[in-house]
């Protein structure tokens, strides 16, 4: 788009003395101070003119363009759907629609801008203002869905990556888990065999005490032996006559 956004705002004047002096003058008057850039000090007069006479289609209207012009969107086009209720004018209800879509625009609501702006195409089909805008909404509308799109593909590709290295990380935990066991298992199965090991070799070892005994048995044994022996060599030996 090589233009800005052309802001449709109309401060409409009340025309005539049908409402009464002091109300046609709150009208007139915040026009006046609208066109000065004085937007607080017109919001007053025409807050002013809708106490007097709510269902004013001008105060609403005026209403809504000093809210816009002060960057409060939402109370502009509150103010904005207030008027349409006041009006069977085609051409005001187009210009409505045309200000309630630039309010959305400045909130980047480009969707529900579009939609503003498609209504005051249908009651003023030949306003180019408008058509600029909604070629520039729908530009913008296009450009937010791109962008909405590659941050879902980003956000996806993300997910995906924490995902696998979730899987990589329990792949590897289960590894170490599987190792830790095996050296368990294996450790368990040599204390087991050093356990018994230990047990055959307290089997095969013999007491202190038992021995002791087997110890003082054979030396009892050798006396016996030797006693006998002794007795062997003390007896005469027999020898044969010579005939």
């Amino acid at each position: 788009m090589k233009r800005i956004i052309i802001n449709w705002v109309v401060i409409i004047l009340l025309q005539g003395v049908a409402y009464g002096q002091s109300v046609r003058n709150l009208i007139n008057e915040g026009a006046e101070l609208y066109k000065d850039g004085k937007y607080s000090e017109a919001e007053v007069n025409f807050k002013k003119s809708l106490d007097k006479k709510n269902d004013l289609f001008e105060g609403h209207f005026n209403l809504g363009d000093a809210y816009y012009k002060q960057g409060r969107y939402d109370e502009a086009i509150q103010s904005f759907k207030n008027a349409l209720s006041f009006t069977d004018d085609n051409f005001k209800k187009a210009k409505i629609f045309h200000n309630i879509g630039n309010s959305l625009l400045k909130q980047e609501k480009y969707k529900e801008s579009v939609e503003a702006y498609k209504n005051a195409l249908k009651l003023n089909p030949d306003d180019l203002e408008t058509k600029y805008n909604l070629s520039y909404a729908l530009n913008k509308l296009k450009q937010q869905q791109n962008q909405s799109q590659n941050q879902n593909q980003n956000q996806n590709k993300d997910q995906n990556k924490d995902k696998n290295n979730n899987q990589n990380k329990n792949e590897n935990q289960n590894k170490d888990r599987d190792n830790k066991d095996k050296q368990n298992d294996n450790k368990n199965k040599d204390d087991k065999q050093n356990q018994q090991r230990q047990q055959q070799q307290q089997k095969n070892q013999i007491s202190k005490e038992e021995a002791q005994r087997i110890l003082e048995a054979l030396k009892d044994n050798e006396k016996e032996l030797q006693k006998k022996l002794r007795k062997m060599q003390g007896k005469p030996v027999k020898t044969e006559k010579d005939w």
